[in-house]
């Protein structure tokens, strides 16, 4: 973490960004026989978790392009990687895509070389996280809630909002929920108590989880210190989340649908909701390194990643909502209307998606905190500071 903070200390995030950005690419030629990418648990399959889902054999067969993936836990392990080099692309939340712009570390995508760019949903083609001044910096891949996800031996009756990870409270089993919930081991999770704060705390004046003035980051940081008596471990692994939901008595926590999705295929007691307060969310995009060693099997990969069946497929794995509309009908792929509505495609209006907080903010008048203060300050406070 010490590392990130220096990081994210060094870089200005005011987005400033000097003169009209030109996609580097031209034109597409040979792939150079490797693609190499930074990418979230389960985003990139070749049928070694579950033979069922495999999108990168095909397309290596296709295109002769090896697809080396490097699993990141945190957006901010995913900008670190990125600004150490080596990679061709990622798969960037919306906390990471903009400081990946602003650092330089991500060129414009030339979308003439995307041919399913028209396929792309509409709400997510000029996306503040991935476009800036009209310029795209990424093609728009998955997009999903964060959930809370419990278990119902424990909690019998679907919780309705978020207080059962940020209050002591007794659950239905009897027991406290003290020493049993998790917590998002990123800086990011300061927008969830800050949503939180929005309905249960509307005297604070919060218009944005992303968004606070210094005495609404000052509630959210205390509400994040209450919640650290809860939390009996912080998660950013979602493996390890799993294996903790199944063994080490963990009953309620903000969790991914992946995770949900994997947990009730082992037929484990679990189930998730959105909560009153709703929720937020990232919608992920897929960014092309300034100095990609390989661009031309970089452009292939971002093509063949919009293409629907792959969408449909990633759809049904991860439970999470594709870039492309036609994935919810594509009879190749796995997903249906019926999931595409479970999912939550209907909901977007609905989810804060995660971006990257900066002074500059309408809602207080450019008086935010920044997110290098949220990196240091959360650092404090899973740390017991």
């Amino acid at each position: 973490m010490k590392s990130i903070l220096k990081a994210c200390t060094a870089m200005t995030l005011a987005l400033a960004f000097g003169g009209q950005a030109i996609a580097q690419v031209k034109e597409i030629g040979a792939g150079e026989g490797q693609v190499n990418i930074v990418a979230w648990a389960g985003y990139i399959e070749r049928g070694e978790t579950d033979k069922n889902f495999d999108w990168v054999t095909k397309f290596e067969q296709a295109t002769g392009c090896k697809v080396n993936v490097k699993t990141a836990n945190t957006s901010d392990e995913m900008v670190a990687l990125m600004n150490e080099g080596g990679f061709d692309l990622v798969t960037a939340s919306g906390d990471a895509s903009l400081r990946l712009i602003a650092g330089k570390r991500v060129q414009p995508i030339n979308v003439d070389l995307i041919k399913s760019w028209s396929t792309v949903d509409d709400r997510l083609k000029d996306a503040r996280w991935h476009t800036v001044d009209g310029v795209h910096y990424g093609v728009p891949y998955m997009w999903g809630p964060n959930v809370l996800m419990y278990n119902t031996n424990a909690i019998k009756t679907a919780p309705t909002s978020w207080k059962v990870v940020f209050e002591e409270m007794t659950l239905d089993d009897g027991k406290s929920n003290k020493g049993r919930v998790q917590a998002y081991d990123g800086p990011i999770h300061i927008a969830d108590a800050a949503l939180y704060l929005m309905t249960h705390k509307p005297e604070l004046g919060i218009k944005s989880p992303y968004e606070l003035n210094e005495d609404q980051y000052k509630a959210a940081l205390d509400l994040l210190r209450q919640q650290r008596t809860l939390v009996g471990r912080y998660w950013h692994d979602a493996f390890i989340q799993i294996d903790d939901f199944k063994n080490e008595g963990v009953v309620a926590s903000g969790s991914w649908p992946f995770q949900v999705n994997l947990l009730k295929g082992e037929n484990q007691p679990v189930a998730s909701v959105f909560p009153d307060e709703g929720v937020t969310g990232w919608a992920d995009t897929t960014m092309l390194h300034v100095d990609a060693a390989n661009p031309n099997c970089a452009y292939m990969w971002m093509e063949h990643s919009l293409s629907s069946n792959l969408q449909s497929d990633l759809g049904v794995w991860f439970g999470a909502n594709p870039s492309v509309p036609a994935a919810c009908t594509d009879k190749r792929g796995m997903m249906t209307a019926e999931t595409c509505t479970t999912n939550g495609f209907d909901n977007f209006d609905k989810v804060q998606f995660w971006t990257t907080p900066t002074t500059k903010c309408a809602s207080q008048n450019d008086q935010c905190v920044p997110y290098y203060r949220w990196v240091s300050d959360y650092i404090g406070v899973i740390g017991g500071r």
